[in-house]
């Protein structure tokens, strides 16, 4: 199969010379939508199984894929008959979680050979969403190389970059000459099509750096191997954390990184379009869970699954959310003789939960740099708390003109009285802006720290702590400066 496939665009291809064949691509308008209607229209016609094959087969796989759930299940068995299994093996690909009840529509031994034309990752995906009585079937009547392969990836834990990696790719040995590599590379493409990068290894088959097809075919044919050979070329470990080596695969613009063993020797690589699936899966589970959900979720999810997915964290919240409310109740002597200063209680716990969730949001971007040093850290910690203090400072001066006025005029106090509160509510939103900057950027490096992904500091997490924070700051600037200083 092509690992570079996904990353082409998913079109028919040239106008067929015939009358009813497949369409050329659209100039105008959602070209994937026309592709849809038309490739509907081939697998309804009447017309012979060669000619239906023959026109399936000028659409790229990806369009395909994309209008099979607008078949029934009778026009897919139509499709399956078919087509080749190597293009019904790259439609599965492109067909993601619907792939499962596809696969479950073939014949188990039909579904086996499927799987054994698979790129070995999407395989590995595709059985692990199955159930155990269909996938064990399956992989019996695998070959055994096929079978052992993808038995050897699923072994891999879903958070390594083990279980994102394909076996699909070309070692040569690095002693050989440049004809003794192109003959050895002729031999391995019949098998593995991934050929613009290949890896060379020493005489121990220990992984030495890497070669780019293009070099070894301008190459002179009596040069050795070795003088082609980048022994700087990235490379990750196949037990390594998916978000700790996400670094290494963003920074370099390869088209596969290799993936080695403890011992360093190659067991597959990580191609671009697995890089940004990888990518992809990351950023949503870290965006489900900095709103405060245990996973990430989905329009089809049963609604008891999401309930069970968001209830770890509303019940933490509630908790939380209490001893905010005890810490209000602390101040019960503040409100009983200011009872206006309730009246803005509100905005100083908005401003301070916004300034944090921003924090957060920058933090958790730049901790994604695993070369980040502690004195870097450091000065994200300073800079986040400088800017919550300038910004605190301009909102400030805005607060106490504006809500100083605000209370002479409709709440008709006393100038002093007036002035006197909104100063107090000025001074209480820079406090709490900086200290929120302090716990919106030290939370998450406190958890990158003691290996706790830093996206479960969710916003709501974050937000109940700074509300904690404006909270003490609020109420004990108003004790101080209102109560025991102006005796109001």
């Amino acid at each position: 199969m092509d690992t570079e496939k996904k990353n082409g665009p998913g079109i028919g291809q040239q106008e067929a010379q015939q009358q009813n064949t497949a369409p050329a691509p659209a100039e105008h308008g959602d070209s994937s939508e026309i592709f849809g209607e038309k490739i509907l229209g081939i697998v309804r016609s009447k017309a012979s199984p060669k000619v239906i094959h023959d026109q399936l087969d000028e659409f790229h796989a990806g369009d395909i894929a994309a209008v099979m759930p607008e078949m029934s299940c009778k026009e897919r068995e139509v499709l399956y008959r078919l087509l080749d299994l190597d293009t019904l093996a790259e439609v599965f690909e492109y067909a993601d979680e619907d792939a499962v009840g596809y696969i479950k529509e073939l014949d188990p031994l039909k579904a086996a050979r499927v799987l054994e034309k698979m790129e070995p990752d999407d395989a590995v995906d595709l059985l692990k969403q199955t159930d155990l009585q269909s996938r064990k079937a399956w992989l019996e009547l695998m070959d055994a190389p096929a079978r052992a392969q993808l038995q050897n990836l699923a072994a891999y834990d879903e958070d390594t970059i083990g279980s994102r990696m394909t076996t699909n790719f070309v070692t040569l040995q690095a002693g050989l000459t440049i004809k003794e590599a192109m003959s050895s590379l002729i031999d391995q493409a019949a098998v593995h099509d991934n050929i613009s990068v290949l890896y060379a290894l020493d005489e121990n088959g220990i992984y030495y750096g890497a070669v780019d097809l293009k070099d070894l075919i301008i190459a002179r044919r009596e040069s050795r191997l070795e003088d082609l050979i980048s022994t700087a070329y990235p490379y990750v470990y196949a037990d390594e954390k998916i978000e700790d080596c996400l670094g290494t695969l963003k920074d370099y613009s390869e088209e596969s990184i290799p993936v080695l063993s403890d011992d360093n020797r190659i067991v597959g690589v990580v191609t671009a379009s697995d890089v940004i699936e990888t990518m992809d899966a990351e950023m949503s589970e870290d965006y489900a869970k900095l709103g405060g959900l245990s996973a990430e979720e989905d329009l089809k999810e049963p609604v008891r699954l999401s309930m069970k997915k968001r209830l770890p964290w509303l019940i933490l919240l509630m908790y939380l959310g209490l001893i905010v409310s005890s810490v209000i109740g602390m101040y019960e002597e503040v409100v009983a003789k200011l009872t206006l200063i309730m009246a803005f209680q509100s905005m100083i716990l908005d401003m301070s939960g916004n300034v944090g969730t921003q924090s957060l949001a920058v933090t958790i971007r730049v901790l994604m740099d695993e070369k980040l040093t502690a004195k870097e850290k450091t000065e994200l910690v300073f800079k986040e708390m400088r800017v919550g203090f300038l910004d605190g400072i301009v909102l400030a001066v805005l607060a106490f003109g504006t809500i100083g006025i605000y209370i002479m005029l409709f709440r008709h106090y006393p100038a002093l009285t007036s002035f006197a509160v909104s100063a107090c509510i000025g001074l209480s939103l820079i406090l709490a802006m900086v200290v929120s900057s302090l716990v919106g950027t030290g939370v998450p490096i406190l958890f990158k720290k003691v290996g706790v992904d830093p996206a479960a500091a969710s916003g709501p997490l974050i937000t109940t702590i700074t509300d904690l924070v404006g909270v003490v700051s609020y109420y004990s600037l108003a004790w101080i400066m209102l109560i025991r200083f102006l005796h109001m």
